[in-house]
């Protein structure tokens, strides 16, 4: 059975990453990238579908764990009765693909034992295992191959690779596995001493970039570590999150492939990184925006793989059991063949902030947006399936025409000074303006006090937030005051925010999942415009207390069973932690910025 989710650490290497739990067991691992078959799933099932797992076999007394100071370089501390030792944990940063685990005995002496369990293809395939020398194994499984080089000499039992040792205060042991194609010769192993000192300083020299945030400062600086660590570093892509299938209820179908890029991250990514100061990194996202969304503007989807891949197929795995039973397991995601509308405002917004925040203009944008845009004109008045993806047949929903207005709305502030692109600014304000009366006439509940999730229902969504976010009406205006009021009634539980419910609105899906943790990071920043800093501080401090002992989130929140769900970690939730500490700490406010954009 895995460990809770908040019981996990990430370890990166901006190609992909690795999850261990508190007990010492790395359970998930996909490589050569993010989006790879997993050579590590006992996430997704049990310790037969893989796992490594690095603990003392005496009792434990205590166990701490912390990331050295501003890295991903996981320090795990174990006490015994007879001795203490501490474990690193790292992925070396550069073109190797590696995990590298280093046992140090601290006083007394521990005795610590190594099970690893090598599968590939999502727990299925067994390799064959072979010993090149006394300390090094080689596993192979097709395209793929393990090799595993310790101090300490491994032995075979029951298709797993075991070792046994005790460690003295002073003594230490070194395990590295690395993966490399199986057709290629097997490279020359690494210093590792070399590598910890190389991970450490680049993972510190990206922090030290980060500018004070006041008493947030530790916060953000973890949360630009997590989203570094989520960036693809050949292409600047930014998965998700790094996992497939964490359920957001557990046992229940809401289970989805988070391995790929969306292109709705985009305008909170740039404004994370640009109100930080790090435009390499938000330069790298815009680049990777522009060469995935190039062609033909009517197949524009909304998520792309890591280098901008189309092709994202939803299959699903039966061998493996799910997380705590949570089925199907899915490869893939469909959601990539839906039309969405709000993701034409994403993307002309993230152009837009990107210009306000000082990146030079692109040269294909205004391109691109020649193209895009008459096509939006034509499709906008169309029912699309909507931010959450539903499957459950498409609706007109408030956010998605919010969206497309934001898209025209941006796209006339872009228009440039020659006359024929201040004639095409013209019109682009003219079809924002279409837009906007549409939705403040048909948005509205049928009383006309409060707008809804979609034309003509009666449901509510935190979506809806993103009325005054993007500046589609001010803050104070009352249709939206009186919508802000509606969620905070009905979606608001245990101090925070379902995105909507599941229980009366349909969405194609079983209902039940948690709270959706992105859109409580939304309440705080509209709180912050409305100015009830009092609560927008409170809200804040609450999102943040549920970071788990390593500082990390993952999508969703149970806080009745007071546990995290979904995928993990989730860049959402993460970028949330750092636009939500700028506009509380910042006396030019980001949100309010956007919003007057």
């Amino acid at each position: 059975m895995p460990a809770h989710i908040e019981d996990y650490a990430l370890l990166g290497n901006c190609r992909s990453a690795a999850l261990v739990s508190s007990d010492g067991s790395l359970d998930w691992l996909c490589l050569p990238r993010f989006d790879a078959p997993a050579v590590f799933a006992a996430l997704l099932g049990n310790e037969e579908n893989g796992r490594w797992r690095l603990a003392p076999s005496d009792p434990v007394t205590e166990r701490t764990r912390r990331y050295l100071d501003d890295t991903l370089v996981l320090e795990t501390v174990w006490v015994t009765a007879s001795g203490k030792a501490r474990v690193l944990d790292f992925m070396p940063l550069g073109d190797e693909n590696a995990v590298v685990r280093i046992v140090e005995g601290l006083s007394g002496q521990t005795t610590f034992e190594m099970d690893l369990v090598m599968r590939f293809d999502y727990g299925r395939s067994v390799p064959w295992v072979e010993r090149l020398d006394p300390l090094t194994l080689s596993a192979v499984a097709g395209p793929d191959r393990l090799i595993l080089s310790s101090t300490v000499a491994p032995h075979a039992r029951d298709h797993h690779t075991v070792a046994r040792m005790r460690v003295g205060e002073g003594e230490r042991h070194v395990f590295s596995l690395r993966h490399h194609p199986s057709h290629l010769a097997v490279p020359a192993e690494q210093d590792v001493d070399a590598c910890l000192k190389a991970t450490v300083d680049q993972w510190q020299a990206f922090a030290a970039k980060c500018p004070d945030v006041g008493p947030y400062t530790a916060l953000v600086r973890r949360s630009l570590l997590v989203l570094k660590a989520m960036t693809y570093a050949p292409t600047g892509g930014i998965v998700a999150a790094v996992t497939t299938s964490l359920p957001e209820r557990v046992g229940g179908e809401r289970n989805w492939d988070y391995r790929f890029c969306w292109l709705r991250d985009a305008t909170m990514t740039l404004l994370a990184f640009m109100n930080l100061g790090y435009f390499e990194e938000a330069q790298a996202w815009r680049e990777w925006l522009l060469r995935s969304v190039a062609g033909n503007p009517e197949q524009m989807q909304i998520m792309y793989g890591l280098a901008g891949e189309r092709d994202l197929q939803e299959y699903t795995l039966p061998w493996l059991a799910g997380y705590e039973h949570s089925q199907p397991v899915r490869v893939g995601n469909a959601a990539a063949a839906q039309t969405q509308l709000d993701i034409y405002g994403e993307l002309a917004d993230a152009m837009s902030q990107a210009i306000r925040g000082g990146l030079p203009r692109h040269p294909r944008s205004a391109a691109i947006s020649r193209v895009i845009m008459p096509y939006l004109e034509s499709i906008w008045r169309e029912p699309d399936e909507g931010i959450w993806e539903v499957r459950g047949g498409r609706q007109h929903f408030v956010h998605s025409k919010v969206m497309a207005w934001v898209a025209f709305d941006r796209a006339a502030g872009l228009a440039e000074t020659t006359e024929e692109d201040r004639e095409r600014g013209l019109h682009y304000r003219q079809v924002a303006d279409q837009i906007h009366r549409e939705v403040c006439e048909q948005g509205l509940d049928a009383q006309g006090q409060h707008f809804v999730q979609a034309y003509g229902s009666c449901e509510m969504d935190a979506s809806l937030l993103h009325i005054a976010l993007t500046g589609f009406l001010p803050a104070h205006d009352p249709r939206f005051l009186r919508t802000l009021a509606q969620i905070e009634k009905r979606l608001l539980h245990n101090g925070l925010l379902l995105r909507y419910d599941t229980d009366s609105c349909t969405d194609g899906l079983t209902a039940g999942e948690g709270t959706f943790l992105v859109c409580s990071f939304w309440l705080a920043d509209v709180y912050v415009l409305l100015g009830r800093q009092a609560e927008a501080h409170a809200l804040y401090q609450r999102l943040t207390e549920l970071c788990n002992d390593v500082g990390l989130l993952a999508e969703q929140y149970d806080p009745v069973g007071k546990r995290m769900l979904g995928n993990f970690p989730q860049a959402f939730s993460h970028i949330g932690i750092i636009n939500t500490a700028l506009n509380l700490h910042r006396a030019q406010c980001p949100a309010r910025v956007r919003a007057s954009a």
